[in-house]
């Protein structure tokens, strides 16, 4: 007789239209900084301003690591200037429980989750897969393959569930990764199951050289998300106040059962990909400037002045913060790193067989005798 249809597809146009991404980004934040508008909410006062203060402290983060990366204290560097917004909202919008599953860039949003900054950059040192305890910070090892963790992220949210925590997963992926097939594997599996799962899209425009132009013909990558029957929405990603009010609601109405959600955030990535890129290749100077004028620091700062909420005494202490955390990451990174050859073998499996502890204990010996 076959099961009665659910989801979307089920309903009329009106019950379809709530899947439906709203046809503009979501902002809150006029350009100057003016009275909020939009559908959302504006988050409180106290969450503003402690976005504001972890966006000026991640933005130094990140410049101090390009400057290691050009030192060769870091292989490479792939700069989070201009996507603090979309990093720094993700992380305020989860719980401590919760899990965040990050990509190689999102190294400002790990520093705003309070990891340590040094073990965020040992996979950018080449130190080692992971630098922190996942499980401890309930933070996935940052991914480098695209959209391969979104499935992670699906499947552990589920896990989580059946287990009968209310924990949430938030996955953050760029506009390139929405390309890749794991990316659709998670979001159709995602949506079958209704894992309490996020998808943050932080889409800056290019994958590497390549503009969105030339990977998707959609209106909106936001929209990909209805075909699987998960809820979209659209935003502003250098508009903090808008971020926050998207994600938060998100997360809560995944976490209270309301199924799996895609946000798309538009945003700009103002530096290269990586430390080893020339992004004047693809892309013109004009265009960076635009998107300069939009910068999510300035933003965010020129509202909270506006409203009285943030005096000239807190930005200097918050740009003194930022210097002090600096440093601190530029003197600890300063001397090379003193590693273990044998401690390849400590995270490959939960229990080392004994040919791995064979393996382990003749490198040991060869080391011994250099």
């Amino acid at each position: 007789m076959g099961n009665k249809p659910t989801g979307p597809r089920a309903g009329n146009a009106t019950e379809l239209s709530q899947w439906l991404p709203s046809p503009v980004p979501v902002s809150l934040l006029p350009p100057d900084g003016g009275a909020a508008s939009g559908s959302y909410s504006e988050p409180p006062a106290e969450s503003l301003l402690t976005a504001y203060r972890k966006m000026v402290v991640g933005r130094r983060f990140d410049e101090q690591a390009t400057a290691l990366a050009r030192q060769g204290r870091l292989a490479v560097h792939p700069s989070s200037l201009g996507q603090e917004a979309c990093q720094v909202a993700a992380a305020l919008a989860l719980r401590a429980t919760d899990w965040l599953f990050p990509t190689y860039r999102d190294c400002v949003a790990l520093v705003s989750r309070g990891i340590d900054p040094v073990e965020t950059l040992t996979l950018l040192r080449g130190d080692a897969h992971c630098g922190y305890d996942p499980v401890r910070h309930r933070t996935a090892p940052q991914c480098t393959p695209l959209a391969t963790h979104a499935v992670h992220a699906t499947g552990l949210a589920h896990g989580e569930r059946l287990k009968g925590a209310d924990t949430v997963a938030l996955a953050l992926v760029g506009d390139g990764a929405t390309s890749e097939g794991d990316f659709h594997e998670a979001l159709n599996l995602a949506g079958v199951l209704k894992a309490p799962v996020v998808f943050l899209v932080q889409n800056n425009g290019y994958a590497i050289s390549v503009p969105l132009s030339e990977q998707c013909a959609a209106p909106s990558l936001a929209y990909k998300g209805v075909g699987y029957g998960i809820r979209s929405q659209q935003v502003d990603g250098n508009d903090a106040a808008a971020l926050l009010a998207v994600l938060t609601t998100a997360v809560e109405d995944a976490r209270a059962g309301g199924g799996p959600w895609l946000v798309e955030a538009h945003t700009y990535r103002m530096g290269p990909h990586t430390s080893a890129d020339d992004p004047s290749r693809y892309r013109t100077a004009a265009e960076a400037d635009g998107w300069r004028e939009r910068d999510p620091i300035t933003r965010l700062e020129s509202a909270l002045r506006a409203r009285g909420l943030l005096t000239d005494e807190e930005v200097t202490s918050a740009a003194a913060e930022a210097e002090g955390y600096a440093t601190v990451v530029r003197e600890r990174l300063a001397g090379d790193p003193e590693l273990d050859p044998a401690a390849l073998f400590d995270h490959v499996l939960s229990w080392p067989t004994p040919h791995m502890a064979d393996q382990q204990a003749l490198l040991r010996a060869e080391l011994e005798n250099c």
